[in-house]
């Protein structure tokens, strides 16, 4: 129990941490008085985004936790917990729920209101040059970063003190999977409405603008420029805030719930702990790797956050090191060799992430190459560039579960009753666990993409050229691969935690039932449409994801087509679009949209172990045991296809753009050619992909764990 209090103390210490960059960020130049009033425009738009979406979110989530508690209360939620009473259990999952719905809210906001105020700061940096940019992008970055995962460490450490796990820590985790089912939900919902809403708007103002009316990006003269630029707030920002709050939220507790079978056998509670005093570890690596970025003048910005990021790496190594030794002791040092493979999967996963997504290799040149030849073979080059990175997704998860398997499985330990408990499984835990130390980091950097896209759309706006600008359009191209990097990371994360969330479920229904739970038959009948139910329904939702950004866009496109028909005089430069009017309409068509691929995630596990409880024959666990593991690999390539290929589209349209892209004689291919229109109908099929149905299917994948978690009470029945 010795290192419990670096706990609070990390907690308090990232807090602490992010008041001086706070305050250094709003003491800053915020630049001219235009791209200040640019600057408030956006930050308009995204509170009243968020106020409106939070509050939608907000009535579905209590009407979910009255559902949640009615449900478990009624059908043996009471059974495998001994002391407690059926409503007894119920309302600590329904208030569970609730807190942990609150914080992924509250994560949301953080990372939105922060990179508003950084925005504007960080395009009147880039006046002074590149590392004065860098420094406010990546602080911006930094303080959502740190506010998110402390109070996820805090929000996961209290609740389970607080249901008792000083005394009972094998009956705590059990009792706080109601925390993380509550931050999947808002995240789901989060994510979705904020990628429908930045997406669309992002298409609306691409289309119309940029290939219809010939005007640069973020011209002042586009009505949806406003609203594209609140998008990458409430999308990249709000949205990814509440879905990492919720990955370091559901994986900590289910590696809570692995630790306590080793606790079983050893009396000792530091194995249900263990998670919570890594993470704490993984916070000050992250905060000495962040304050010692410095970009040289003239060098890739990628360059130099690489460098934090391997400082943050090395720190997390030792950090592992230390926890094992002193909280499990030397005889258990393989751990440490788990931990070391989940920490160097998230340094993999920023070689593959660049590979495939920045301008300097072959895959995005492929694409830009393509272009050149019209929109279908940019578009076929991209999807190809996509179903490839599934392979290099596939071996790092695999390699990392294999290695932390195999290293766990040398500790074992024996039971006061002579049985023996095998280390693997944990082993796989440690991974997870330590793979999510750099957590704060790989937030920052995420937030690092929009400031700086918003910093470049500032400065175009304000009529800002020279230097200034050159040095936003690195960096909004350097954005787009940290944003990529952050969703690969995130889906890493979410493969290595499926596994460790799909124990934790088979452990809970062996809980539940009082018997055995270790095999998933593929021979029965329901296991196998279980199996094939999980992939239709990831097929649907990103299906509905995508239609819903284009139904969406489909609006903003019409209004800004007649604001231009109406009134001549905004292309001419002599009169101001309605702004605020594409904004609102963003707004309600994303929010309507949101609702209906939300609910099809949380329904389908639910009714699938209902139906199958009610059919005599059939083992309803077993069934949505099968829903969820291979839903979950279905959703990982998925994501992992959606993700990489739309960053490479992406990045494919800015190389062409910067001028750097050539034909075989030397001579420059940029803006305004053919090659340039197709590349931008390549990005735009990309954008819904990477920036709404992709990092929507991390957060499907781990609330398909939480659901279950919660819910298996429902269909939990003896084998007949």
């Amino acid at each position: 129990m010795g290192l419990i209090w670096l706990v609070p103390a990390a907690g308090v210490f990232a807090v602490v941490f992010a008041l001086p960059l706070i305050r250094d960020i709003l003491r800053r130049d915020t630049g001219t008085p235009e791209m200040k009033k640019i600057g408030d425009m956006i930050l308009e738009g995204a509170l009243a985004f968020l106020r409106r979406q939070y509050t939608t979110i907000g009535i579905i989530a209590v009407i979910t936790a009255v559902i949640i508690g009615v449900l478990v209360g009624f059908l043996r939620g009471e059974e495998g917990i001994p002391g407690m009473t059926k409503w007894g259990i119920a309302w600590h999952t329904s208030v569970a729920f609730l807190v942990g719905a609150f914080c992924s809210a509250i994560s949301g906001y953080i990372g939105m209101y922060i990179s508003v105020k950084s925005n504007v700061r960080c395009a009147a940096a880039a006046r002074k040059g590149l590392n004065e940019a860098v420094t406010v992008a990546l602080r911006g970055g930094a303080v959502s970063g740190f506010l998110i995962v402390a109070l996820s460490l805090i929000g996961v450490a209290v609740m389970y003190y607080a249901y008792g796990g000083q005394n009972n820590p094998d009956i705590a985790p059990h009792l706080i999977v109601g925390f993380g089912f509550g931050a999947s939900f808002v995240a789901l919902f989060a994510q979705l409405g904020g990628g429908i809403y930045t997406k669309a708007a992002d298409m609306g103002a691409d289309l119309v603008g940029k290939v219809e009316a010939g005007i640069p990006e973020d011209d002042p003269r586009n009505a949806a420029v406003i609203a594209d630029l609140v998008g990458d707030n409430v999308g990249d920002c709000a949205g990814r805030g509440a879905d990492l709050f919720e990955s370091t939220a559901a994986e900590n507790i289910g590696a809570m719930i692995l630790g306590i079978a080793i606790w079983v056998a050893t009396d000792n509670p530091v194995w249900v702990l263990f998670p919570l005093i890594v993470r704490s570890f993984g916070i000050i690596a992250s905060m000495i790797g962040v304050l010692l970025v410095r970009a040289k003048e003239g060098e890739n910005p990628m360059n130099a956050l690489n460098r934090g990021y391997f400082v943050a790496v090395f720190l997390s190594l030792i950090g592992m090191v230390v926890t094992v030794l002193v909280m499990l002791g030397t005889k258990n040092a393989w751990f440490i060799a788990a931990g070391a493979v989940g920490i160097l999967t998230s340094v993999a996963v920023v070689f593959v992430t660049q590979y495939y997504t920045e301008s300097r290799y072959r895959p995005v040149k492929d694409i830009a190459e393509a272009s050149r030849t019209g929109p279908a073979t940019n578009i076929v080059a991209g999807i190809a560039v996509g179903f490839q990175t599934t392979f290099a997704t596939a071996f790092c998860i695999g390699i990392a579960l294999l290695l932390s398997y195999w290293f766990g499985s040398h500790i074992t330990f024996i039971t006061p009753a002579g049985l023996e408990i095998n280390g693997a499984i944990f082993g796989t835990a440690v991974a997870t666990m330590g793979m999510l130390m750099t957590c704060p980091f790989i937030l920052a950097m995420d937030t690092f993409g929009p400031i700086t896209d918003n910093a470049n759309g500032i400065i175009e706006m304000a009529g800002i050229g020279g230097e200034a600008r050159g040095v936003t359009d690195r960096l909004d191209a350097v954005g787009n691969t940290t944003k990529a990097l952050t969703k690969g990371f995130a889906m890493i994360s979410a493969g290595l935690a499926a596994f460790l969330l799909f124990q934790a479920y088979m452990m809970r229904v062996e809980l539940l039932r009082g018997e055995a739970f270790k095999i998933i038959d593929l021979a029965r009948v329901e296991v196998f449409v279980g199996a094939l139910a999980a992939v239709m329904v990831v097929f649907l939702f990103s299906s509905m994801a995508i239609k819903a950004v284009g139904k969406t866009a489909g609006k903003i496109i019409e209004e800004v087509r007649r604001q231009f028909r109406a009134d001549p005089g905004i292309m001419q430069g002599t009169s101001k679009p309605d702004y605020a009017r594409a904004v609102d309409i963003t707004a309600k068509a994303g929010l309507k949209e949101m609702i209906a691929p939300g609910l099809l995630v949380v329904l389908a596990p639910v009714v699938l172990g209902v139906v199958f409880r009610f059919i005599p024959g059939y083992d309803a666990a077993m069934a949505v045991g099968a829903f969820l593991m291979v839903g979950t690999i279905a959703g990982i390539m998925m994501a992992s296809f959606m993700n990489n290929g739309g960053g490479a589209w992406d990045n494919a349209k800015k190389l062409i753009e910067s001028g750097e892209f050539k034909d075989e004689n030397g001579k420059v291919i940029g803006k305004g050619t053919p090659t340039h229109a197709a590349a931008v109908v390549g990005d735009t099929v990309g954008d819904p992909c990477k920036d709404t149905a992709g990092p929507s299917l991390h957060v499907l994948v781990k609330l398909l764990s939480t659901i279950t978690l919660v819910l298996c009470p429902l269909w939990i029945t003896s084998v007949i």
